[in-house]
C-alpha cells in the first residue's frame, strides 16, 4: 500500500474527505519526524516505536577494486513493532 492508497482507505473508513485525511497524515508524519530530529522517541502503544540510533563508523571494501574504504558513522531512524502489531501480523 502506498501513501495515496492509505489516504483513500483511511478517508473511506473514517468518512472524511481525502484532502483532510492527507493533511492529517502529513502532520502526523511531520510531528514524528520533528520528535526524532530532536532525539525524542515516539511510541504508539500496540503499534510500535520509533527512535534514533547511531551507527558506528566502519571500514568497507570497494567491490570493484578491493580497496578498503572508510564508511562514516550516521544517525538512523529505527522502528520496532509493538506487541499488538506483531500479534496481528503473525495471526
Amino acid at each position: 500500500m502506498n501513501k495515496k492508497e492509505l489516504i483513500a482507505s483511511v478517508a473511506k473508513a473514517a468518512n472524511l474527505e481525502q484532502s483532510k485525511t492527507r493533511r492529517v497524515l502529513d502532520e502526523l508524519l511531520e510531528r514524528i519526524t520533528e520528535a526524532l530530529e530532536s532525539g525524542k522517541p515516539v511510541t504508539l502503544v500496540n503499534f510500535g516505536s520509533f527512535k534514533v540510533q547511531s551507527r558506528a563508523p566502519r571500514t568497507g571494501r570497494n567491490p570493484r577494486t578491493g580497496e578498503m574504504v572508510p564508511i562514516p558513522g550516521a544517525q538512523t531512524a529505527k522502528f520496532t513493532a509493538g506487541k499488538g502489531l506483531k500479534q496481528r501480523v503473525n495471526a
